[in-house]
């Protein structure tokens, strides 16, 4: 559908800013293509629609007001977002410019590789991957966080290789590893936040580091990550509104106690404690909960209200294993929370059986970033 001008939402600045890009498009026959083969994955089977499961609506205060106007929503989010801030620990005071040291360059097929030293937080720095393409840019830009960036960048598994992908279609793409190079032990440094916490406040000032180069339109950068790295992505796009999209791959949208791999209770995730340190495994009698996991579960709070934090801007979960179709009932309160602030089709699941991604799985995620962050030449497609 094309319309003729793109309905902005009022409630907040700094996302009627990013808005922008989702008027940014690509060209529209190419948006047509491009919308008919994600349009199917937008929206929820039949058996799932309008379904919510047992997950509290985050449309509700927690006075039991219903929000009824973008001005509630406003004030809804910024009282989830106060919440999760507090149970997940304060992020330290975010890098406006993080510094960059270009430490080695090639040319790659049609982009130039960069290995990069970059400022992630104060007095730490990381080695990430820039991956540029050719051409005349600026370039939309998405972030790609793993255990380490050379998968990112096609240097190991495949499948994985969410940066060179996304670069060979015109992407830059920034690829980041675990902070100190251990996932099960990252480095924090001063930081007063859970890891997955502090994980996303390293992808969002890798977001100021991109929207600072010349060769990125700074309205449009996203997020990618698969696993680890999903999770990594989710926490990120939904703290910092910044990012103009994201794309989750099976890195668990809900806690799940029955999915080992679901692991945010985890002490490298949420689960952090420092009176106690508990072994790794799914909590039990035994084994209790810990740390900030412990407390979202006494106090009933789950991923649909982190999910809300993205409301209007698109996002994508490229399920496999550990988010199945039954996911939607958790997604269809964004949907809701999108529908009363005027948008649909801003909320995406694609399903494969296996925790892998497949070469469909990774072309529809592809797909996705090109729709919504390629700039257009006529008028735009909004949903």
């Amino acid at each position: 559908m094309i319309l003729s001008s793109i309905r902005v939402c009022r409630w907040s600045a700094s996302i009627t800013e990013l808005l922008v890009c989702f008027s940014s498009l690509c060209s529209g026959a190419e948006a047509d293509k491009l919308w008919e083969r994600l349009a199917p994955h937008f929206t929820p089977p039949p058996e799932y629609a309008n379904q919510f499961g047992t997950y509290k609506s985050p449309l509700t205060f927690e006075d039991g007001r219903v929000v009824r106007s973008a001005a509630d929503w406003q004030r809804r989010r910024e009282d989830l977002l106060a919440s999760w801030h507090k149970i997940l620990g304060p992020w330290p005071p975010l890098i406006e410019r993080p510094k960059i040291a270009y430490l080695e360059a090639r040319h790659r097929e049609n982009f130039l590789e960069q290995r990069i030293g970059l400022e992630i937080a104060p007095g730490q720095t990381m080695e990430a991957y820039l991956l540029i393409p050719e051409g005349k840019g600026p370039f939309p830009a998405v972030v790609v966080p793993f255990y380490e960036p050379e998968t990112s960048i096609g240097l190991k598994q495949p499948l994985l290789d969410f940066g060179c992908q996304l670069a060979r279609r015109g992407f830059v793409t920034l690829s980041l590893g675990s902070p100190g190079g251990d996932a099960w032990k990252p480095e924090t440094g001063q930081a007063k936040c859970q890891p997955l916490s502090f994980l996303g406040y390293v992808a969002a000032n890798a977001c100021n580091a991109l929207a600072a180069l010349p060769e990125v339109v700074r309205e449009r950068i996203g997020i990618a990550g698969h696993s680890y790295g999903s999770k990594w992505a989710m926490f990120a796009s939904c703290l910092y509104e910044k990012f103009a999209c994201a794309a989750w791959s099976d890195g668990g949208v809900v806690f799940d106690e029955s999915r080992p791999n679901v692991n945010y209770w985890e002490p490298w995730y949420l689960g952090l404690d420092a009176s106690h340190k508990r072994p790794p495994g799914v909590p039990g009698s035994d084994n209790p909960r810990t740390g900030a996991y412990k407390r979202l579960i006494e106090t009933g709070h789950d991923l649909q209200e982190l999910h809300a934090l993205m409301a209007p801007r698109p996002f994508l979960v490229s399920g496999g294993s550990e988010d199945p179709p039954p996911r939607w009932q958790a997604l269809n309160h964004t949907i809701a929370i999108n529908q009363l602030l005027g948008y649909t089709n801003r909320v995406g699941m694609t399903n494969r059986k296996a925790h892998t991604p497949t070469a469909e799985s990774n072309e529809l995620l592809c797909l996705f970033f090109e729709y919504f962050l390629k700039p257009h030449t006529r008028e735009a497609h909004a949903q």
